[in-house]
């Protein structure tokens, strides 16, 4: 049994998380959890276009490389993005949060988060800079233990030397499963300055649909990692359930919260989170229309996205893709739950796995590859850091 403990001692009943050790993969075929490892309907059943809004007029927008800010970073995972515009980046495997300076790209190790336990899907994975970081200097990160998935805040102090500069870990939320795929990982603060938690179901389909897990759930707390009121049980952090890996968090210019989730063989999925909602995992993948559940807003076949991180900017979620190896736009229309045009893909398999993208003010993105993580094919210079003008 595996109990989610609360920083202020606030205790919720999980059901056991089995770890499905079965599903890791080789290396050599389909990455576990990024790219169907567990067939539940035979490929050759599988729809056949990946475009569920052929109604939809074609998008118009572009994409260029404005520089590439720096490379040689081992296992990005998690960015975030300082007060002055210089980004934290954390190395899953290394355990490590260097900070990259936006202007000339230079680096500069804060230090290691002590209890990290990289393995397979799992590691140092999700940062955020806490909303009042100019007064508290607190750094969030969401990692995996030898035990579980926990959340924890880090003071980081600049001006001890480099290697130095990050505080011991004050965790406010231990408990979360673990297993060697499906790990989730993507934190971040939204606009009501609640910290929100992207988790998988480590493999166990069946937490999913568990509310008393923290697993295969969107999650909603304090800073302090207290359940928020106004969530759908006042004293449960769970914001949303039914998801398989949800790996990608982002609010729109109307404050609406949109997630990016690996599917298994069939459809990734980006979804529209509402509070309360079921999104049907496992009992629906992508677009069913069965009473019930919501269907994501759009959809693709894994070998076209594998989603990880999204932002908004200019009108459109922007969506990175590992197994598909590019930089999907998706143009909302503000006023409904749909694309206002077709996803548009660019940049597709040009810098290789994509991870983690980031706002990065008006028209410009940072985009972050993944080709190190040991499932991608590392090139040099890999890993790299691209600041991107779109629209």
């Amino acid at each position: 049994m595996q109990t989610p403990v609360l920083r202020n001692g606030v205790v919720a009943l999980l059901a056991s998380a089995s770890l499905l050790l079965s599903a890791c993969s080789s290396g050599d075929g389909p990455a576990a959890g990024e790219e169907a490892p567990f067939p539940r309907s035979s490929p050759a059943s599988a729809p056949a276009s990946a475009s569920p809004s052929a109604d939809l007029p074609p998008a118009e927008g572009s994409v260029a490389v404005v520089k590439t800010l720096t490379d040689g970073l081992a296992s990005p995972w998690g960015v975030a993005a300082l007060p002055g515009g210089d980004l934290l980046v954390g190395s899953r495997d290394e355990a490590t949060i260097t900070r990259i300076d936006a202007e000339s790209g230079g680096k500069t190790l804060l230090g290691s988060v002590p209890g990290v336990a990289p393995a397979g899907e799992g590691g140092l994975l999700g940062l955020a800079v806490a909303p009042t970081f100019g007064a508290d200097h607190l750094v969030y990160a969401y990692f995996t233990t030898e035990s579980d998935n926990r959340i924890a805040r880090l003071q980081y102090d600049e001006k001890k030397p480099p290697g130095q500069q990050l505080g011991a870990p004050d965790t406010i939320l231990r408990g979360i499963p673990k297993g060697s795929i499906h790990n989730g990982g993507r934190i971040a603060f939204g606009p009501d300055r609640m910290l929100y938690a992207g988790t998988g179901e480590t493999g166990d389909t069946g937490l999913a649909q568990d509310k008393a897990s923290p697993a295969g759930k969107i999650l909603r707390m304090t800073p302090d990692g207290e359940p928020v009121h106004g969530n759908p049980e006042g004293d449960s952090l769970v914001y949303s359930y039914g998801h398989r890996n949800v790996q990608g968090l982002a609010w729109d210019s109307g404050k609406r919260l949109w997630a990016s989730e690996f599917g298994q063989n069939t459809w990734d999925e980006l979804n529209l989170i509402e509070p309360g909602k079921n999104y049907g995992w496992p009992d629906v993948e992508g677009k069913e229309g069965a009473s019930g559940f919501v269907d994501p807003v759009a959809q693709w076949k894994t070998s076209e996205a594998s989603p990880s991180g999204i932002a908004y900017a200019e009108g459109s979620i922007w969506m990175a893709g590992l197994r598909g190896e590019r930089l999907w736009r998706i143009p909302l229309s503000g006023k409904a739950d749909e694309p206002l045009a077709r996803p548009q893909a660019f940049l597709e398999g040009k810098y290789g796995r994509l991870r983690t993208v980031l706002a990065a003010g008006g028209d410009k993105l940072w985009l972050v590859t993944s080709n190190t993580d040991g499932r991608g094919t590392a090139k040099p210079g890999d890993d790299r850091i691209l600041l991107l003008k779109v629209r």
